[in-house]
């Protein structure tokens, strides 16, 4: 298998990686990977989903921050909820 020149992990977007690491999964499974290549195979798979980790930990805090962001302010001086009696 010849080696071809990887992109750095941290240049991929989320799904280029996802996409990567389908196809390393696909190739160890098929048994496509050379046993000099599995470690090499392996190492780029776990690199690309930390990688895949750390930016759904991102959108995910962005994504709460926006939404925590529509929430209506308290109004001043409510402690409870009216009971309309």
């Amino acid at each position: 298998m010849a080696e071809k020149k990887q992109t750095p992990v941290r240049n991929l977007s989320f799904g280029e990686a996802v996409g990567e690491v389908e196809e390393i999964l696909g190739r160890l499974e098929n048994d496509d990977v050379d046993i000099d290549q599995l470690g090499v195979e392996v190492k780029r798979a776990v690199e690309l989903l930390q990688v895949c980790r750390e930016k759904l930990a991102r959108t995910e805090t962005e994504v709460r921050g926006l939404v925590a962001g529509l929430q209506p302010a308290p109004e001043a001086g409510r402690d409870e909820p009216a009971t309309g009696e």
